[in-house]
């Protein structure tokens, strides 16, 4: 397949997936595991992929980026608030809670030239395909 794909985990199976879609799914079982992975988009182009992934209120050092084999693996974690605060909240919906996604890298693609940017609470992955040699085109062999 010519896409990056997520791969499927061990909280439902990927025929449901492919039938119902993760939404439904996630409705029907909600689980503190999905509610707290950040959306991401995947966009293709002409020269690769780029991975959007939507994370405010970390920190590039948050992150953590790996490739393994086909595998690409995305991870944060931030530490909760140590300091110590004056005030009460009445009301705190803000958390923080580590993540990790997995996506399936095509064989398309030059894993060894894969750069990332955190700008803004985005974090921009972006996967360039190889390059494709021109076929050579066709010539006559000459018979000695």
């Amino acid at each position: 397949m010519n896409t990056v794909v997520r791969k499927n985990g061990a909280y439902y199976p990927a025929l449901f997936d492919s039938v119902f879609g993760k939404s439904t799914f996630d409705q029907l079982f909600p689980s503190d595991h999905s509610s707290h992975k950040p959306a991401v988009n995947i966009v293709e182009t002409e020269e690769g992929y780029r991975i959007e992934l939507a994370a405010p209120g970390l920190k590039k050092e948050d992150f953590k980026i790996s490739h393994d084999g086909d595998q690409l693996k995305i991870s944060a974690e931030k530490a909760g608030e140590t300091e110590e605060k004056k005030e009460k909240y009445n009301r705190k919906e803000f958390s923080f809670h580590s993540f990790q996604r997995i996506f399936t890298l095509p064989e398309t693609v030059d894993a060894s030239k894969i750069t990332a940017a955190y700008d803004a609470g985005i974090l921009n992955i972006s996967i360039p395909k190889k390059e494709i040699e021109a076929a050579a085109s066709p010539r006559q062999i000459e018979i000695v």
